[in-house]
């Protein structure tokens, strides 16, 4: 087992913490503009609400920093990683913090390689089903729709159709408690949650707040 399969002392393969993690909770967390003095507090709220998925991405301030706070701070079904990953080095760099995921705003199979070869979890962004099947044959563990906007919910339900049965499917862009429904009808398995949920400066008990409202809204979904 690499030491990427391992965070806070559990022997528990990467694999199994993900799909107990999705489980719990598929709503990723996307932190974007998260300082990292303020990393602990917010990730500690969004645990305290049920989340499980949490990700900075490398357009933020000092993310890295960021990144290795919350995964010392965290416990190990959380799983924290970056966003906005566009290079084989920010790879790298995220191992050796003993991340575990690497998101991607895009479909490079390069890159979903190299992560997979860290035995890192890998989430790439597509928009089309080329993309789709590209990214699964590289190694992607889930999908990244994005940007939702343009990936409706019946281009999801017809993606949905032709890709394997066991691929999740996550929309990113958007997202609120409020807009789930129609795609989760469609096939969604989770979504990435941006603005909605955080935003720079955001006060912890507002986050906390924003996040208890996703989990009450995905709770009345699952029935």
């Amino acid at each position: 087992m690499s030491t990427q399969e391992t965070a806070m002392g559990t022997q528990e393969p990467l694999q199994a913490r993900f799909e107990a993690a999705l489980r719990a909770l598929p709503l990723v967390a996307i932190l974007r503009g998260l300082r990292a003095e303020e990393a602990e507090g917010v990730g500690a709220a969004l645990v305290e609400a049920g989340f499980r998925l949490i990700e900075v991405p490398l357009n933020s301030p000092d993310p890295f920093d960021s990144i290795e706070r919350l995964r010392k701070a965290l416990p190990a079904e959380a799983l924290v990683g970056a966003g906005t990953v566009l290079q084989t080095l920010q790879v790298q760099r995220l191992a050796g913090l003993g991340a575990e995921l690497v998101v991607m705003p895009h479909a490079d199979t390069a890159l979903i390689r190299s992560a997979k070869s860290y035995g890192l979890l890998c989430v790439p962004g597509v928009a089309t089903p080329t993309e789709a099947f590209a990214a699964l044959h590289a190694g992607a563990d889930a999908l990244k729709l994005f940007p939702a906007e343009l990936i409706t919910p019946p281009v999801l339900k017809a993606m949905r159709a032709v890709l394997p049965t066991d691929t999740r499917l996550l929309p990113v862009g958007g997202i609120t408690p409020d807009s789930m429904s129609p795609y989760v009808r469609a096939g969604a398995a989770g979504f990435g949650l941006g603005s909605a949920l955080y935003a720079p400066g955001m006060a912890v008990a507002e986050v906390a707040r924003r996040a208890r409202d996703f989990v009450t809204a995905w709770a009345a979904l699952r029935g």
